[in-house]
Formats: C-alpha cells, sequence, structure tokens
C-alpha cells in the first residue's frame, strides 16, 4: 500500500549548493512514514504502547538528481515487505512531471524500549500495511574496513538526540560528508549512498568521523568515498559513498 504527500523543499533544507541535504532527505521522507502509519492507527503512539519503538538498521539510496530550494516534490512511500525481524520500506521522491528524483529502500526493526533488544514484529503492527511476508533477509553490499584514512571530532549535543533518546539517523549521514572538504561538496554530488546503522550513539560521547576516498583517473578525482562513525574503538556505522561531478 503506498502513500504519498506533497512537500516543497525550504531553503533550511538546502546547502551552498542550493540543493536539499541529505540529512534533511531522511528528515523528510521519515516524516512521510510517520504520516501513514498515524492515518493507518500504527502511529508513535500505538508503537510505544506496545513498549516497542522503531529504529532504522540501513538506507541505500539512489540519486539522479537532488531537488532545489522552492522545488515541490511528491514524496511516496511504500512497506513493501517484512519478515521475522525486519522490515523493508521504500521511499520515492518525484518531480512535478513525474520524474523520479530518489529512489531508498531502508530497513527497519523493531526495539523494546526498556531492554533496548530487537524483538519479533507483531502481526497486529504490520497487519495495515498490508506488506508482504517474506523468508529471506535482504543484505546490502559489504564496507570493507579502512587502512588509512582522514577523521574529524564532534561532540554529541542536545539537539542531536531524537525522541527514541539516542542520536538521530539524519546526524550520522551529516558527520560522514561534513568530514569532506568544502570545494569537494561544492563540486560533486552524491548518486548513490549506502549507510548501515550499528550501534546507538548517546548524549555528551565524542565521535569520530573517518573516511578514506581513491583517486580515479577516469573520474578526475575520487568517485568513492567510505565512511565509519567510531565512539572510542566501536564502530557505530558505516557508509559508503558514490559522487558525481
Amino acid at each position: 500500500m503506498k502513500f504519498s504527500e506533497k512537500h516543497r523543499i525550504q531553503f533550511y533544507e538546502c546547502d551552498a549548493t542550493g540543493k536539499l541535504t541529505l540529512p534533511m532527505l531522511l528528515n523528510i521522507v521519515i516524516k512521510t512514514s510517520e504520516a501513514q502509519s498515524e492515518a493507518l492507527g500504527r502511529g508513535t503512539g500505538y508503537v510505544n504502547s506496545l513498549g516497542l519503538t522503531w529504529v532504522i538498521t540501513q538506507h541505500d539510496i539512489n540519486i539522479s538528481r537532488l531537488p532545489e530550494t522552492n522545488e515541490q516534490v511528491t514524496v511516496t512511500t511504500e512497506a513493501r515487505e517484512h519478515n521475522k525481524y525486519f522490515c523493508y520500506r521504500n521511499f520515492w521522491l518525484h518531480d512535478t512531471d513525474g520524474n523520479e528524483l530518489i529512489a531508498i529502500e531502508s530497513t527497519f526493526v523493531l526495539m523494546n524500549i526498556e531492554t533496548r533488544k530487537m524483538v519479533s514484529v507483531p502481526e497486529e503492527l504490520i497487519a495495515p500495511y498490508e506488506s508482504e511476508k517474506i523468508k529471506t533477509i535482504k543484505r546490502g553490499e559489504k564496507i570493507g574496513d579502512m587502512d588509512s584514512f582522514e577523521k574529524r571530532e564532534y561532540r554529541v549535543r542536545f539537539s542531536d538526540i531524537d525522541t527514541n533518546g539516542h542520536v538521530n539517523n539524519s546526524r550520522y549521514l551529516d558527520w560522514m560528508t561534513d568530514s569532506l572538504s568544502f570545494d569537494f561538496l561544492m563540486s560533486r554530488q552524491p548518486e548513490k549512498i549506502l549507510i548501515r546503522f550499528i550501534k546507538e550513539i548517546n548524549y555528551g560521547e565524542t565521535v569520530i568521523s573517518r573516511w578514506a576516498g581513491t583517486y580515479d583517473p577516469s573520474f578526475g578525482g575520487t568517485r568513492v568515498t567510505e565512511h565509519t562513525i567510531m565512539v572510542g574503538e566501536t564502530k557505530c556505522a558505516e557508509g559508503l559513498i558514490t559522487w558525481k561531478k
């Protein structure tokens, strides 16, 4: 079952290039999924009443074009498939001519609020979405460890924490891209992003954003960057971004 909303891109959702930022992209699509859940009677209040909360474990993002300031887009979402523990939700952004700008496949799990452990998906919770039940577990592309890297340090602020009590998922992507140079970000646009969330990060912790890139002669620069978000020696997230000029 698909659900759509229209959204006009605001100037504060864009960066110096005038295009939608990646953290804001995630915020917009999650807002649409929450609107669908509320419409189906399965909003945050209902989920929390079961002692549960949704947690995102992965985003696989393909970008044809990032929308620009004041552009109107249609955001569509569908809770497409689920198995015992994992729920797979798709998102699309289209322009006013119906052209697909962005496609995202996201993986969600349910976590017990008290134990902070993953639990199986109750049938009564998922039923209204008309999601197909599957047996397979989808595994994304493997992201290797970096032998050498550059890094930047951040401290987790109060404003980084969401209602689940840990760092909002969009902040991880912000830390990953912010570690790159201004000139790099002004001259390139992301084309494909895989980001995997591994461990919660809490208020006051010190985050190290590591990144590495390989020079591609045919591209005339760095085309793919690898990223990890660390707290101490613990890997909390990892990402792979393919860029275009």
